[in-house]
């Protein structure tokens, strides 16, 4: 049986990671330790993460002309994603992150946008029919907002499930938040928008009612290894981080969001898709790097299996 459609809109990153014995203070230089390149960008880490879970996938977005961005489109292509709508910005670079991890699996991020920035609305308009025929839209904040929100728009014109992970976050106006069927975002990104900085469960249930408040119709605010919490129309459903031993965090949120897209895409009822994106987040923690520690739905399944959870 074939997967369920996700269109991601988003962006496309090469990761420049370094590990470092401790994360540098500003003015301090730290001498770090092995370099390594990834694949990455929010809007493709997902759009990886979906495809390994079983979604069939279509990405739109923007790479430069340079050797950064060939290898970027090989890899979506290699995953099986549909790229025919991730265009080449012929004056812009391909974006980078430059990424410090310490022993903890701490990281600190910073990303140049390059082509991401140049992503337009007419881009989108270009995929709209990947857009209005897909079952989930998967957005981030890493392209410009107006593509976000016209992105947004027209899928919840067609009916399309839209899911916004608000990475990273800034002040989202309230006719994107209500074409939102789920908003995702993290303790850091939760402070941001609502003021209210989640430390546990019960106050992430508080921001999370300010953003239903602004318009979302169901939040999820993940809160890393106090696991995540749901709050929609149903009521709050808290879901407990499945505890591992970490070695790199980066790409663990990402994990999360697609395989919850897929979840619900496929018709899952939005508490199993938590639970199997919590399990995504906590086996992505287990591998170095942003697109190699995705699991696929097979480890997702075999990890519940060994959790007595399936």
């Amino acid at each position: 049986m074939a997967g369920p459609r996700i269109c991601v809109v988003g962006s496309v990153n090469m990761d420049l990671v370094v590990a470092t014995p401790v994360l540098p203070v500003p003015g301090q230089t730290v001498l770090g330790g092995p370099f390594a390149t990834h694949p990455g960008g929010k809007g493709a880490n997902q759009a990886v993460a979906a495809a390994r879970a079983g979604g069939q996938v279509s990405f739109v977005g923007r790479v430069g002309a340079d050797a950064f961005g060939d290898t970027l489109r090989a890899g979506l292509e290699a995953e099986g994603i549909d790229i025919a709508h991730l265009r080449v910005a012929p004056e812009e670079p391909t974006g980078v992150a430059l990424i410090a991890v310490d022993p903890s699996g701490q990281n600190t991020i910073i990303v140049a946008p390059g082509a991401n920035a140049a992503v337009t609305v007419d881009d989108v308009d270009a995929a709209a029919e990947r857009i209005t025929g897909a079952d989930v839209l998967l957005l981030q904040l890493e392209v410009p907002l107006e593509v976000v929100a016209h992105a947004a728009a027209l899928a919840a014109e067609a009916g399309v499930r839209v899911v916004l992970n608000t990475a990273p976050a800034q002040p989202l106006p309230d006719d994107l938040l209500a074409c939102c069927e789920y908003l995702i975002l993290n303790e850091t990104e939760a402070e941001i928008l609502t003021g209210v900085l989640p430390t546990d469960w019960e106050s992430a249930e508080v921001a999370a009612a300010r953003l239903r408040e602004y318009g979302a119709r169901q939040v999820i605010v993940t809160l890393g290894a106090r696991g995540a919490v749901l709050a929609g129309p149903d009521g709050v459903v808290p879901q407990p981080a499945f505890p591992v031993a970490s070695r790199d965090a980066v790409g663990a949120g990402d994990a999360f969001v697609g395989t919850f897209s897929v979840g619900v895409g496929s018709g899952l009822a939005a508490p199993e898709a938590l639970r199997r994106a919590a399990a995504a987040g906590a086996l992505a923690t287990l591998t170095s790097g942003a697109q190699p520690s995705l699991p696929t739905a097979a480890a997702v399944d075999a990890f519940l299996a060994e959790c007595g959870e399936n």
